[in-house]
């Protein structure tokens, strides 16, 4: 046990389990200053890409495949746009229920990754995977007595959180066949410059205008930019070099266990209610990620 805690694949783990939510905090805090999710992804993008240029000797960017620039492709595509799903979601809804939706993405990414990768997960690890589905279960219940409903559904964050988790839990298994046929390195520069590129044309093409204010609110907030930067770079490294040694979805799995800290978050900095309850769920969902750690 103590040997796979401590192993490179879960040491990135428990780098994206906090820096995930301590993005999404950053991202919360923007939007309700008036940045648009578009601009705040495009210049996420674009700093990271920025950041790659000054090492990048480290990155074998020659002799890449047709078929690792299609699972690229693929990937940036679904990784701008759920992210801009994401930064929208986090701008309407509660972070301590919008993170815990999240957990469904390793149902997502299971399948895909079954049809995909040929990834077959164990029973022990769908178990696994079941707990955390079922811990966010009970963080979405209302409390009171009262359960779930598909009326949650018809909630505008909890729509733009789905449809973030099918974007992204599709494009890590894409993400994965690029890491096969290149490096987790390679694999980040070119998720930060193809997700720059794409983001820079939508914003350009939609919401131009805008720019002025945007930047006025980039250079105001530029400590709070920094940090999210910094996040979502960890974040994206931590996932690649988890994506290289593990299936996709016992990683997503491990990945949703950060909806403990969302829970507090939450909590902490914009006082969102049913801390117990959102507890308890998170509890059940870290059961779920060690299940999948003792038996990956």
């Amino acid at each position: 046990m103590l040997s796979a805690l401590f192993s490179l694949p879960f040491v990135a783990v428990g780098v994206r389990i906090i820096a995930n939510p301590l993005a999404n905090v950053f991202q919360k805090q923007l939007t309700h200053r008036s940045a648009v999710p578009l601009f705040v992804t495009c210049a996420t993008y674009g700093f990271l890409t920025l950041a790659c240029l000054t090492v990048l000797n480290h990155f074998a960017l020659t002799d890449l495949s047709a078929v690792f620039w299609q699972n690229m492709l693929v990937c940036s595509v679904l990784g701008v746009l759920g992210n801009v799903f994401l930064v929208k979601a986090t701008h309407l809804g509660d972070l301590s229920v919008l993170g815990p939706i999240n957990a469904y993405k390793a149902v997502v990414s299971l399948l895909a990754g079954i049809v995909v990768l040929g990834e077959l997960p164990s029973w022990l690890g769908l178990t696994g995977v079941g707990l955390i589905v079922a811990g966010s279960y009970i963080v979405l219940s209302k409390g009171g007595g009262s359960t779930w409903s598909w009326a949650i559904v018809n909630q505008p964050e909890v729509r733009l959180r789905l449809m973030a988790l099918l974007c992204s839990g599709i494009d890590g298994v894409f993400l994965k066949r690029a890491i096969q046929l290149s490096s987790p390195g390679t694999a980040f520069f070119f998720w930060c410059w193809l997700g720059f590129v794409m983001s820079l044309v939508w914003f350009v093409t939609t919401q131009w205008r805008t720019s002025p204010a945007q930047a006025t609110i980039l250079a105001r907030k530029w400590p709070t930019y920094l940090a999210l930067f910094v996040c979502i770079g960890l974040m994206q490294v931590s996932t690649n070099i988890a994506f290289s040694r593990m299936q996709v979805g016992y990683a997503l799995a491990l990945f949703q266990t950060s909806a403990l800290l969302s829970v507090l978050f939450g909590y902490r900095f914009f006082n969102e209610t049913g801390l117990i309850r959102k507890l308890t769920g998170a509890v059940i969902m870290v059961t779920g990620a060690v299940l999948i750690i003792l038996f990956k």
